[in-house]
């Protein structure tokens, strides 16, 4: 028998290098373990990657994240996976700014004291039910980590510690945020703010589980914070720690294929036909993307890989990248990030472009602001993003070589798209309007090119409570040697998809564990 080249022995395959393929190859390679990452795009960094045009820098999926200081949960996992190579910094007091229609403004900050302080000033009438809101938040955000700790726990322990905690579970993990919301809260407004913010989740309230809006929103209680050096120092601090323990992080590198030998997971072949084996393969590139195009159609026929593929894919979203020169801190930038809402109803977010209709929600980001590395040289160079979310109908027919063959509907297509969003922003931000001199734009159909996300699925599957009690999404797969990890193992965004690193890893680890406590 012929052996296999020592360049292709790994104890490790981790497949795509978001913040959760990331972690877990970073987790394991600190135990020990070699490892290799690959990803399709010539970057490492998934949605924590950054780009740079005319001198500007603009990360293109981190904004904010809760929990990271050094004396918080996710900051001390960080810590130990880098070597404490990484900072983040506190956004400060104020980290997200509501604007509601009427004039209405609410700031949202830290402590968590101060924030219902501040909701019980503007809803003096509904104080028992704000302390009653908060209450439910922490209970749901538990239940939350609970189903998040079953999906690393093998058998029987698993089953064991579910019905321990089955009826926390099924009560927060099981209801609509919109439904405890509306259960806890009389105030219609009060509902609307409390709700607001479910675009960092990518769950309308009226669909999305209440125990996902309390994780998330729960994880940003205590403050936000922002990475020094832009979200790309992510990859700077983890891709040493891999290569240290012999392993290496490839870009550039898609895998077409997960390869199995007697229904076991072994190896993986990439794009250009290379086949690298190893015990343990780790897909960290979405739970639906894993099982619909690498694994063969006898593994697609089971049925948690049937179930997975019911899932729908996440919102997606238009982003328009704006590079400034000048003091845009003097004329209305600040470090909070702003939700500008055009009605109450918070479900009423995302934008139908083709139907000519007004934008009515947009997050605004001004990230060089947050950066206490950021240079802004002799011109004062500044840098800021505009969201709007967005229905993949919407670039539908420009998908799958629609643009290529339409070149000229598409840039007309996205023009018009841009200059609606200037505008918006032209309204919001009058004097910082005059300041930009650099402006890109972001489509759905870029971030399905770079992730390979489905219909440019900004946080992974959906967020329903379906999706929170699927026995499916679990990081130890039916398929010896494969595991999942990222967001869709936990929760959405950079703070879930660490936590869906980590859990991926400690399958494979249990030593893992240790650090997520």
């Amino acid at each position: 028998m012929t052996a296999r080249p020592v360049a292709n022995e790994f104890d490790v395959i981790v497949i795509g290098s978001g913040m959760g393929g990331m972690t877990a190859a970073a987790a394991l390679s600190r135990l020990d373990h070699k490892v290799l990452l690959l990803e399709q795009a010539q970057t490492i960094g998934g949605l924590t990657h950054a780009f740079t045009r005319d001198g500007f820098t603009w990360d293109v999926g981190l904004h904010y994240c809760g929990t990271f200081g050094r004396d918080q949960l996710a900051g001390r996992i960080l810590d130990w996976l880098s070597g404490g190579t990484i900072d983040f910094h506190s956004v400060g007091t104020v980290y997200d700014t509501l604007h509601f229609p009427d004039g209405f403004d609410i700031s949202v900050g830290r402590p968590a004291a101060a924030y219902k302080m501040e909701l019980k000033d503007r809803f003096p009438g509904n104080v028992d039910e704000i302390d009653a809101y908060f209450e439910a938040l922490l209970s749901a955000e538990e239940a939350g980590h609970m189903v998040g700790a079953e999906r690393a726990i093998p058998e029987p322990f698993r089953s064991a510690h579910h019905w321990w905690n089955k009826r926390k579970i099924q009560r927060w993990c099981s209801r609509t945020t919109g439904e405890v919301i509306a259960e806890l809260i009389s105030n219609p407004k009060l509902a609307a703010v409390l709700s607001a913010q479910w675009c960092t989740y990518g769950g309308k309230p009226k669909e999305s589980s209440f125990a996902i809006h309390a994780t998330i929103m729960g994880h940003y209680l205590e403050g936000a914070a922002y990475p020094v050096g832009g979200a790309a120092a992510i990859a700077r601090g983890l891709v040493p720690v891999i290569e240290a323990a012999g392993g290496s992080a490839r870009a550039g590198t898609p895998v077409s294929e997960i390869l199995l030998e007697d229904g076991k997971a072994v190896g993986v072949r990439t794009g250009s036909g290379e086949k690298i084996n190893a015990p343990y393969i780790v897909s960290a590139i979405g739970a639906g993307e894993t099982v619909k195009y690498l694994l063969p159609q006898e593994i697609r026929e089971q049925h948690w890989t049937r179930e997975i593929a019911t899932f729908k894919p996440s919102i997606c979203h238009f982003e328009v990248f704006l590079g400034f020169e000048g003091d845009i801190a003097r004329h209305g930038a600040t470090r909070s990030n702003h939700w500008f809402y055009e009605s109450w109803n918070t479900n009423d977010a995302i934008w139908t472009p083709t139907d000519g209709g007004p934008i009515p929600m947009m997050f605004v980001s001004f990230p060089s602001l947050k950066d206490p590395a950021h240079d802004p040289g002799p011109s004062s160079k500044h840098t800021g993003e505009m969201l709007i979310w967005a229905d993949w109908s919407s670039v539908a027919k420009f998908a799958a070589g629609g643009a290529e063959e339409n070149a000229d509907d598409w840039a007309a297509f996205k023009q018009s798209i841009e200059s609606r969003m200037m505008a918006f922003f032209a309204e919001k931000f009058p004097a910082l309007e005059p300041l930009v001199v650099y402006r890109e734009l972001g489509t759905p159909l870029a971030t399905a090119s770079f992730t390979g996300h489905e219909k440019g699925g900004f946080y992974g599957v959906e967020t329903t409570p379906r999706r929170m009690l699927s026995e499916a999404l679990n990081a130890r797969t039916p398929v010896p040697g494969l595991f999942l990890a990222g967001q869709d193992v936990m929760s959405p965004g950079i703070a879930g998809a660490l936590s869906g690193g980590m859990l991926g890893a400690a399958a494979i680890d249990p030593r893992v564990f240790q650090k997520l406590r």
